[in-house]
This record gives C-alpha cells, sequence and structure tokens, in this order.
C-alpha cells in the first residue's frame, strides 16, 4: 500500500478503523504529554532540585523545537511521504521520551525535551495529513471530525492522567508510558496506513529558514528566562542581539526565496493576519494560566497532582463538547462575533481564577473560573482555525493550517519564557506559598489582558461573512 494510487480507505471498514486508530494514538500520545507534564512540574523540580527557570525549560524546550520545527515537518511528509515521516515522527518521539524518563538531571531532561519536541515537529503534522489524505472524500468530513474527538478526550485526559501517575509512581512515568503506546503505533501503521504525498511543492526545503526561526526563538527564549535569573545587561544583551538578528534575516530570507516555509504573501490577507494576531494573544493566554493555575493548585492549596489535573477538567471538558456546536454557531452568525465574544469570556474566567488563594471551596474559588474559560475557550477555537483556513487560499490552505499552529506554539512558548519574569518570580519561589501568591495574581491579570487583546483584535479584523465571502 504505497504511492498515491493506493485505493481509498473507507470509514466503516477494518482499514478505516485501523488507520484511525494509528493516527488518534500518535496524535494522544503528543496531545497528552503537553498536559500531563505542566501537573507533573511540582515533581520534576523537587527530585531533580530545580529552580523556577529549570521547569520553564522543560515546558520550553519542548515547544521550541515544536513551533520551529512543524512547517518543515509537514513539507517534508508533502515530499517524502507522510507515512514514512510519521513513522519516523513516531520512533523519535518515543525514544526521546524514553530519555525524558530516565533523566538523571534537568539538563538532560530539557535535552530530551528538545529532542520530543522534534519528533512531534514530524509526526503531529502527519497525523492529520493522513486521514485527510487516505479516506475517500464521502468519509473525510466524518474521519475528521472522529480524530478530532478522540484526540480532544487525549488531551481532557492528559491532567487528570498526568496526576495519577505521579502520585502513584513517578512523574517519570508521564514520559515512560509514550514508548508501549509508540510501539502500537508504529505495529499498526506499518502495516494498515496506506502512504501518500502531495503534488504541488518540488523546490528546495527551506532548511536555512526553519533554523533561523529556530535560532531567532531559541535565543529570545533564552534571553526571557536568564532575565529571571541573572538580570542584567551582560548576560541578557547578547541572546537579545542573536535573536533580533536572526528574526530579521529570517524576515529577509522568507521575502526572496521561492518556497519559504513561512510564506509572506498569505499575511497580504487582513483575515488572515488579524486571525493569527488573536491567536498568538489568546494561546499566549492559555499558556500563562495553564503553568500558573497548576502550580498554584498545588504550591499554595496543597493540591496532589492528582487533584490539580481534575480540577482544570471542567474547562477541557466544555472544550471537547460544545467546540463543533460553537463552529456550527459560527456558521450561522458569522465568525466575527463568536471570536470577540470567546477570549472575553475566558478573560472574565481568568480573572474569576486570579483570586484562587485556598480561602474558599473548590466549588467557589476555582469551578465557576474554569467553567467560564473553558466556554470562552469553546467558542473561540473552532471559528478561529475556520478563520485561517477561510482566509488563505485553496491551494494553501495546509501551509495556513500549520503557519498557525506555528503561532499557537510559538505564543505560549514566549509567555512560559516571560511572564514568570515579567510578574517577579524567580529561583524557588514557586515553592514558597507566599511569594508565589503575588506573582500568580499578577500574572493571571497579564493573561486576562491577553484574552481581551484577542477579543478585540478579532472585532477590528476580521469580517462577520468571512465564511461566505
Amino acid at each position: 500500500m504505497t504511492g498515491p494510487a493506493s485505493a481509498p480507505v473507507e470509514l466503516g471498514t477494518a482499514r478505516g478503523r485501523w488507520l484511525l486508530l494509528a493516527t488518534v494514538l500518535a496524535s494522544g500520545m503528543a496531545f497528552l504529554d503537553a498536559t500531563a507534564v505542566t501537573v507533573a512540574l511540582p515533581a520534576i523540580g523537587a527530585d531533580l532540585n530545580a529552580g523556577l527557570a529549570g521547569l520553564q525549560w522543560t515546558v520550553t524546550g519542548y515547544t521550541l523545537a515544536l513551533s520551529s520545527l512543524v512547517l518543515l515537518g509537514g513539507s517534508l511528509g508533502d515530499r517524502l511521504g507522510r507515512r514514512r515521516v510519521f513513522l519516523v515522527g513516531v520512533g523519535w518521539f518515543a525514544g526521546a521520551s524514553l530519555l525524558c524518563g530516565l533523566a538523571p538531571g534537568t539538563a538532560q531532561l530539557v535535552a530530551a525535551r528538545v529532542l520530543q519536541g522534534v519528533g512531534g515537529a514530524l509526526l503531529a503534522p502527519g497525523s492529520l495529513a493522513l486521514v485527510q489524505s487516505s479516506f475517500r472524500p464521502a468519509d473525510r468530513a466524518r474521519a475528521i471530525g472522529l480524530w478530532s474527538a478522540l484526540g480532544g478526550i487525549a488531551g481532557l485526559a492528559g491532567p487528570l492522567l498526568g496526576g495519577v501517575l505521579v502520585d502513584a509512581g513517578s512523574w517519570r512515568l508521564v514520559f515512560l508510558l509514550n514508548v508501549p503506546v509508540a510501539v502500537v503505533v508504529l505495529a499498526v501503521a506499518g502495516r494498515h496506513v496506506p502512504e501518500s504525498r502531495g503534488g504541488g511543492r518540488h523546490g528546495r526545503f527551506d532548511v536555512a529558514g526553519a533554523a533561523l526561526a529556530a535560532a531567532a526563538l531559541g535565543c529570545l527564549t533564552y534571553a526571557l528566562i536568564t532575565a529571571g535569573e541573572r538580570a542584567s545587561t551582560l548576560a541578557v544583551g547578547p541572546p537579545v542581539a542573536a535573536a533580533l538578528a536572526a528574526g530579521t534575516a529570517f524576515v529577509v530570507r522568507e521575502r526572496r526565496v521561492a518556497e519559504p516555509v513561512l510564506p509572506p504573501r498569505l499575511f497580504a490577507s487582513r483575515q488572515f493576519t488579524g486571525a493569527n494576531l488573536a491567536t498568538f494573544a489568546v494561546y499566549a493566554a492559555v499558556g500563562g494560566l495553564s503553568l500558573f493555575l497548576v502550580l498554584q493548585l498545588q504550591t499554595v492549596l496543597g493540591y496532589g497532582a492528582t487533584a490539580a489535573g481534575a480540577a482544570v477538567l471542567p474547562s477541557i471538558l466544555l472544550i471537547t463538547l460544545l467546540s463543533s456546536r460553537a463552529g456550527a454557531l459560527a456558521a450561522r452568525t458569522g465568525l466575527r462575533l463568536p471570536m470577540t465574544v470567546g477570549p472575553l469570556v475566558a478573560a472574565a474566567g481568568t480573572l474569576w481564577l486570579a483570586g484562587v488563594d485556598g480561602t474558599a471551596p473548590y466549588a467557589v474559588e476555582v469551578l465557576p473560573g474554569s467553567l467560564l474559560q473553558g466556554l470562552g475557550m469553546a467558542l473561540t477555537v473552532a471559528p478561529l482555525t475556520a478563520t485561517v483556513l477561510a482566509a488563505a487560499p485553496e491551494s494553501m490552505t495546509g501551509v495556513a493550517s500549520g503557519v498557525n499552529n506555528a503561532v499557537a506554539r510559538a505564543a505560549q512558548l514566549l509567555v512560559v519564557a516571560a511572564l514568570p519574569v515579567a510578574v517577579g518570580l524567580s529561583g524557588d519561589d514557586y515553592t514558597d506559598p507566599a511569594a508565589f501568591t503575588g506573582g500568580f495574581r499578577a500574572a493571571l491579570l497579564v493573561c486576562a489582558g491577553l484574552f481581551t487583546l484577542g477579543g478585540l483584535v478579532s472585532w477590528a479584523t476580521i469580517r462577520r461573512d468571512v465564511l461566505t465571502g
């Protein structure tokens, strides 16, 4: 079953079920790992004697590699074979997960997380691309819907499962669990998933562009995290200068190269630019809220890892259950309204959560804010994706989706690096309830502001009729 001539897969057949199993398990492995690791951070810090910077790098090392290389990973799959690159990504992710689980210290864990992000950048684009390219046209919409729903369940289970693994055994199990899952994916995909390739792009890979993007993001991340530990011009100045130089070189190259990793012509569309600016603001807020809320629950309120994971389930559950309905609503009202209202509702929930300090029960302190935040994101996610795809030329919808994914990841990367510095936290402050609570409140106010900015940008830039016009 190789090449584009393979017979299309029917959804209700054994081949269709095997294909969905392989792609959902692989994407779910990456989704689950990203959410479960946040819950495990306090345990990682205690076991490895890591400061706040070490915990930041544990998150940002993975996100840096993923956000920098996900577009290149999709391009490799289109040209070399989506199944081939997908299988390499799954195997790579499993090997890096094993290194994470066995890491003896913070430096080794961060290095393994970077390698894990490279694997994620190879497998993530291929997972959905294989569903899109392998199923027959009549089944694609349902297949993608199933893929999204089942992947959402993995994201839903991540915080709770991560907490259970940490409390019942060790934070290392969060990573080691990926290995048997990857073995199943490799066995199923190698036997049952057909190969496919894209026919539209045959020029040279923009490896230099991807490298410059990674360098710019990496140097800026390093500067932000270093600023929290050693706030001196001598320590922060060189990486900032390097980030500016790499970023400038990236922009110049992308305007000149034949097939750029980030096509500038996409941003000629006001809709596309506005949607990605809103994406950056909203997902930066999500990244900051996720990090600080889990640490506050465990450090200040004394929640165990399992309880902290369970505490954020209502928000994720609403996103999973209501996103498809929000998409249907947007089809009737236009995309501008839900993309404006959704972030504002999420901002209200975040403001509520800023008051979490352990002086009231969970049902009063955490649950209302979590529900509002989940409702706001449920209103936002599907319309945001639809806006990005509708604003791009039909021939570039895959690239547009990848760009939006990279923007979301980069936003989360930078906020995790910058926000602790901005609110005055460093060193071991995350283990001190008194020191952390003040920073937590300030951080959530910033996140609420970012959500609000996302809503205002959407109102200013998104047309009401973008679905049909």
